[in-house]
């Protein structure tokens, strides 16, 4: 299942508005045609963080990025010909092994 796109900040600002106007989430969900649990969210992060902007998601990056390398190109699709005891000398000359 896939991932929706964030809320833009205005309509994050129109669910902290109708909140503040004392409106409850069923009826700021049926306004502005948003999931109930996406209404509970922002308001939940707007208590708990004082703000309800997007935060920065922490990733963590691919091994060959912390090592500082990069991956190897493929070699296989250069030559068809080439055997596998090459391609593996390549690889490992590459790597650094």
């Amino acid at each position: 299942m896939g991932h929706s796109q964030e809320l833009s900040e205005f309509k994050r600002g129109t669910v902290i508005g109708c909140h503040f106007r004392n409106k409850s989430i069923r009826e700021i969900s049926l306004l502005l045609y948003i999931p109930r649990s996406v209404v509970s969210g922002i308001i939940t992060k707007l208590k708990q963080l004082g703000t309800a902007a997007i935060q920065p998601r922490n990733s963590r990056p691919c091994k060959m990025a912390e090592q500082g390398q990069r991956m190897p190109k493929r070699t296989v699709s250069r030559s068809h010909q080439l055997s596998a005891e090459s391609i593996a000398k390549e690889l490992q000359t590459s790597c650094g092994l």
